[in-house]
């Protein structure tokens, strides 16, 4: 236990997080140090006059998600695919906040030796990547967010959390079986076919006669993303500014990047440019080579 001024630390607090000084009486503060996260890096190393590349992915996504935009910039950039903590590969955690995010890009940029990347991020890596930009801007060379806003969202996934915690896998013999346990409450096939995606196969121990049978189990944290979406529903950087340049990009048929959106934006990111691409919510999915092309403008080179 550490005291800072007014501030009594439990374990360890990192800079950014520790609260100016006040006259209020000693406060404890707890915070998770940040965590390895797991990644995937394709192509060269990049040389001093070229940015690696690194890209956030949304809410039950993982790094895999951005598979044919990593390939072709790979040609270009150094490209980092990132699972955020409680997601994909990286290890579990029972708090998420944009802060700990932040902080755990911070660790893995530290960890690669990375003194400035380019940074995408799509919907909750969106906010992640506004956090990680206002929270360390030095550190950051453009940022590109895909169809998320600064503001607060409403409830949109609980029920599918809650619908995926009450199927019992142990009775779950294949993908197809889980499939049908959602359909009533996630109705949408692709949604679905999304979600599964994180559904992988363990080894377990049942009995003596059935030895080493593979179970399925969930790979994300559904206990912990439960526990943490209010908070992630909340706004970003409504209290700073940030003048690098910045690009944000909706999918015309999205509600999440609203024209409202879009001047409460241009009063946080100072330089911020804006697209629009004819698509829903999964911009980068759905029409990944007009993705690829705006990016690429933006960034100076890539196409």
């Amino acid at each position: 236990m550490t005291r800072v001024g007014n501030l009594v630390i439990h374990p360890a607090v990192l800079p950014s997080t520790i609260a100016r000084h006040s006259n209020s009486p000693p406060t404890s503060i707890f915070y998770n140090p940040p965590m390895q996260l797991h990644y995937q890096i394709l192509g060269d190393k990049t040389s001093a006059q070229t940015q690696p590349l690194i890209l956030l992915h949304g809410l039950f996504g993982s790094g895999d998600n951005w598979g044919t935009v990593a390939k072709h910039f790979s040609q270009h950039y150094q490209v980092i695919s990132v699972d955020l903590r409680n997601h994909g590969r990286s290890p579990h955690s029972d708090s998420q906040t944009y802060t700990e995010m932040a902080d755990d890009l911070l660790k893995l940029c530290n960890t690669l030796g990375l003194d400035r990347i380019h940074l995408v991020g799509h919907s909750l890596g969106g906010k992640v990547a506004m956090q990680f930009a206002t929270q360390f801007p030095d550190r950051l060379e453009k940022l590109i967010v895909v169809d998320m806003a600064i503001r607060s969202y409403p409830d949109a996934y609980t029920h599918m959390i809650d619908a995926m915690m009450t199927v019992d896998l142990s009775t779950m013999q294949s993908r197809g079986d889980v499939d049908k346990a959602l359909i009533s409450k996630i109705p949408h096939a692709m949604v679905r076919q999304f979600l599964l995606m994180n559904l992988i196969k363990s080894d377990v121990n049942h009995t003596e006669r059935d030895v080493n049978k593979t179970a399925l189990t969930w790979r994300i944290n559904l206990a912990a993303l439960k526990a943490n979406y209010p908070s992630l529903l909340q706004a970003v950087c409504e209290n700073v500014h940030y003048e690098k340049p910045s690009l944000f990009i909706r999918g015309e048929r999205s509600d999440y990047v609203q024209d409202r959106d879009i001047e409460h934006i241009k009063t946080h990111f100072i330089n911020a440019q804006f697209a629009s691409l004819p698509t829903n919510h999964w911009v980068h999915a759905e029409q990944p080579q007009a993705f690829i092309e705006v990016v690429a403008d933006f960034l100076g080179s890539g196409k």
